[in-house]
């Protein structure tokens, strides 16, 4: 807000010979941000989970507490710090999703037997049963994107994705 009422008032400063002069300041760039890649990447993301939190609320899950349970079924038993590192947020809120997810007999946490000042996340036989609905539910969803476009068009989504693979070099997890 600031440096909008300067660009609109400039303030006045006074040069050595004592006069004052009105000082040029730069407009601020409001031109919305056109990306071509990482806007809709995002926007996707976003629109992918709001779609997915009526679906998983019916299940009694978040979109979150769902994506982890897929994952589980995959990589069980996998590290804290390594969910942590996939999932992308605070160890903290990370250990109250898996408060929730152990208390509803979807997870449990072992002693990890190669550090045993951590913890190691394993998949329940019920969790798995749980994540193999959410996962038809996300390849039911991937089969109606797929509906919608042509092979070339997936191309060239891996070849975007590819890339940003490439730039980043970020590796969310060790298996």
């Amino acid at each position: 807000m600031l440096a909008r009422a300067r660009a609109v008032n400039p303030p006045l400063a006074r040069p050595p010979g004592g006069v004052y002069s009105e000082i040029v300041a730069t407009p601020l760039d409001r031109t919305p941000m056109a990306l071509d890649f990482l806007s809709p990447l995002h926007k996707a993301s976003r629109q992918i989970t709001v779609y997915l939190e009526s679906r998983t609320r019916e299940l009694g899950l978040s979109p979150l507490e769902g994506h982890v349970l897929t994952y589980l079924r995959s990589y069980s038993p996998a590290s804290i710090r390594d969910l942590v590192r996939v999932f992308g947020i605070k160890q903290s809120t990370f250990t109250s999703l898996l408060d929730r997810l152990e208390q509803a007999g979807y997870a449990r946490r072992t002693i990890n037997p190669d550090d045993r000042r951590s913890f190691l996340v394993h998949i329940t036989e019920r969790g798995s049963g749980l994540a193999g609905r959410i996962t038809r539910l996300l390849q039911s969803l991937e089969d109606d994107i797929r509906e919608r476009v042509q092979g070339r068009d997936v191309r060239g989504f891996q070849a975007v994705m590819r890339a940003v693979d490439e730039i980043t070099h970020v590796r969310l997890r060790d298996r």
